[in-house]
């Protein structure tokens, strides 16, 4: 019985250590795991950092001194950088197509159509 109960500790320590190092260093079976998740949520082909994805705005065009800007329904603008676009809208509800540049509060147009509704 003693044997039993000795060897039964002796495991049961190394099972325990088995289990401190692969928390320490990771588990294979883990990462292995987590990288095939992460391939499977992003796209095969990832644009430059430097190019950012087209999105689509809603909101009505308004002049703003010389230059024409979308005001969206929370009462943001954001200047337009094509205003022979943007001029036949002037008042009106729009969808604009375009990339946002953040920081300077612009939109870079690629499309605008009057909105549904």
């Amino acid at each position: 019985m003693r044997s039993i109960r000795h060897d039964l500790m002796n495991f049961s320590a190394l099972g325990v250590m088995v289990l401190a190092f692969a928390l320490v260093w990771g588990s294979p079976f883990v990462s292995a795991g987590s990288a095939y998740a992460q391939d499977q949520a992003q796209p095969q082909t990832q644009p430059d950092q430097g190019q950012s994805k087209s999105t689509t705005f809603t909101g009505t065009i308004v002049k703003d001194g010389s230059q024409y800007v979308l005001r969206d329904s929370s009462g943001a603008t954001y200047k337009l950088d094509d205003a022979q676009r943007a001029q036949p809208f002037e008042g009106k509800s729009v969808k604009v197509t375009g990339q946002l540049d953040e920081q300077a509060k612009t939109i870079h147009v690629e499309n605008i159509e009057g909105a549904e509704g």
